[in-house]
């Protein structure tokens, strides 16, 4: 299946016209509903007719609404569209302690490997102990080596004064990255059934997506590469907007996947699937994750 990511990044009307989005500018344009995965609302001035919101839930696409710093601030996503949603639910409830801390070992594992695999591809220091860490992960990483690699990985990354807090470019634009990923995962969380809010690891009261906050990790390190090759020469602290549409189109760049080389997007679904075999009693050595190969885009076949 192919999926297309839409970035609305001007003024705009949007309309349904039978089966395809009509985004009515200064050049009109059609796509399928059947072909959009996201729309990113990017412009203060855009504007939707209910129609557009009820074909977003009929297609299972995730409409991304952002703020007055045009980062993401809102998610409409179809309301639990799966036939088979209650009993995914009472999966969900029922999963014992000891299989979601295996499981969360097996996304640390991939994420640490994957922050390996970045400072490789950007040719900086910092790989073996990264790959060391990764092998050590134990159920549930009572050791904290997450937050350990965390703190070797973006210091090597992007310099020893370097940390999140910071208001930069760097740090905006990895925000902006993590929530598209995010919400698209959040988008395939609910196609399949789940309920965001019940996570693995992550279990705040406050947090509508704790089941999306535990499966981007392994995703965060493609965003990083992404920003380590772009941020050089940037001398303001803001995202421009021709900085976000690179970073939407993240979802498009190849990863590889047990079943083979695939868009993030796609290796999303695939992810969700393997995710719901686990909660159907699978283990978690057949959780489906990616590993970050570089910033290709995905070619289509013809």
């Amino acid at each position: 299946m192919t999926w297309r990511s839409v970035m609305i990044s001007r003024p705009a009307t949007l309309r349904r016209d039978k089966f395809t989005l009509l985004i009515e500018q200064e050049q009109d344009a059609r796509i399928p509903f059947e072909d959009i995965a996201i729309i990113v609302l990017n412009h203060h001035e855009i504007t939707l007719t209910h129609s557009v919101l009820s074909a977003c839930g009929e297609y299972g696409i995730g409409l991304f609404s952002t703020g007055p710093t045009h980062h993401p601030n809102g998610v409409f996503l179809p309301f639990l569209p799966h036939s088979r949603a209650t009993r995914m639910l009472r999966l969900q409830l029922g999963l014992g302690r000891p299989a979601s801390k295996r499981a969360w070992q097996t996304i640390i594992q991939a994420k640490i490997q994957n922050q390996a695999d970045c400072l490789k591809l950007a040719d900086k220091p910092g790989v073996d102990k990264l790959e060391s860490l990764a092998r050590r992960v134990r159920s549930g990483d009572p050791d904290n080596l997450e937050s350990q690699a965390s703190a070797v990985y973006f210091r090597a990354l992007f310099g020893n004064d370097f940390h999140r807090g910071q208001p930069r470019w760097v740090n905006a634009a990895l925000d902006y990255g993590y929530a598209v990923f995010r919400a698209a995962i959040a988008r395939g969380l609910v196609a399949h059934g789940f309920l965001p809010a019940l996570g693995l690891f992550h279990a705040s009261e406050q947090n509508a997506f704790n089941l999306a906050d535990d499966l981007i990790e392994p995703y965060r390190p493609l965003v990083d590469l992404h920003v380590i090759q772009h941020y050089l020469g940037h001398g303001v602290d803001d995202l421009l907007p021709a900085d976000k549409v690179p970073l939407v189109s993240l979802l498009n760049v190849d990863m590889a996947m047990p079943r083979g080389t695939m868009s993030a997007l796609t290796s999303i679904e695939q992810a969700v699937e393997s995710l719901a075999r686990l909660y159907e009693g699978g283990s978690e050595i057949l959780l489906e994750l990616p590993q970050l190969i570089g910033l290709a885009l995905h070619q289509h076949e013809c």
